[in-house]
C-alpha cells in the first residue's frame, strides 16, 4: 500500500510517500515540499499548491492520502492558509477516488513514539528509524508528512484488519488501539448521561 502524507501549509505544503508492505514493513519513496509565492495573490498560490500536489498524486498513485487535521491555533492567518490546503489535498485526493485520512498531530505522535506528547526530536528519530534513513529531510514539512504517512500506516484500524490478531500491534499501536476504546466509552457513557 502506498501511501501519502501531506503536512498542509500555504507557503510550504510538506508531502511524504511511503510504501507499507507485510509485517508493516514501511519503505520510503518520496519527500518533497510544494511551495507558493508568499508575494502573489492568494488565489494564485492556492492553484500552486492544488497543481503540486496533483502532480504527487498523479506521479504516485497513492492507495491512500493522509493529512493532518487543521487545529486551532492563535494566528488566524496561518490557521486559514492551511485550512485552505488540507481541502485542495483533500480535493486533489477525491477527483481520483483515492480514500483520504485525517490524523491529529497527537495521533502521528502516538502511532509513531508510543506517546502523543512525543517532542518533535523523538517523532523525527522514529520516523528516520521507520524508513532506514540517515538524515531527517527538511524542512520540517517535509519531515511531518513522512510521520504523517507513517501514522496511517500504523494506525491499529489498519492493522487489525485481513484477520491479524492484536497480539501484532507495536506497542505504539496497542497504545493507540487503547486510547481509542477509552474515548469511545467517554462518548457511549456521556450520550447515556452518565
Amino acid at each position: 500500500m502506498i501511501i501519502l502524507g501531506v503536512d498542509p501549509g500555504l507557503t510550504r505544503c510538506g508531502v511524504g510517500v511511503v510504501e507499507a508492505g507485510g509485517s508493516r514493513r514501511l519503505s520510503f519513496i518520496h519527500v518533497d515540499v510544494v511551495r507558493s509565492d508568499p508575494h502573489i495573490s492568494q488565489d494564485l498560490r492556492l492553484l500552486a499548491i492544488y497543481n503540486g500536489l496533483s502532480e504527487k498524486l498523479e506521479r504516485f498513485a497513492p492507495d491512500a492520502v493522509s493529512i493532518e487535521r487543521v487545529f486551532a491555533q492563535d494566528n488566524r492567518n496561518t490557521v486559514l492558509g492551511t485550512a485552505q490546503a488540507a481541502g485542495l489535498a483533500m480535493l486533489a485526493a477525491a477527483q481520483r477516488g483515492i480514500p483520504v485520512a485525517l490524523h491529529t498531530p497527537t495521533e502521528a505522535k502516538l502511532a509513531i513514539t508510543g506517546n502523543g506528547k512525543a517532542q518533535k526530536v523523538q517523532v523525527e528519530r522514529m520516523v528516520m528509524r521507520f524508513l532506514n534513513l540517515n538524515e531527517m529531510p527538511t524542512p520540517a514539512d517535509a519531515a511531518d508528512a513522512l510521520a504523517l504517512a507513517i501514522c496511517h500506516a500504523l494506525r491499529p484500524a489498519g492493522a487489525l484488519q485481513g484477520g491479524e490478531r492484536e497480539e501484532h500491534l507495536t506497542a505504539a499501536q496497542r497504545q493507540w488501539a487503547l486510547a481509542a476504546q477509552r474515548t469511545k466509552r467517554r462518548r457511549i457513557n456521556g450520550d447515556r448521561g452518565m
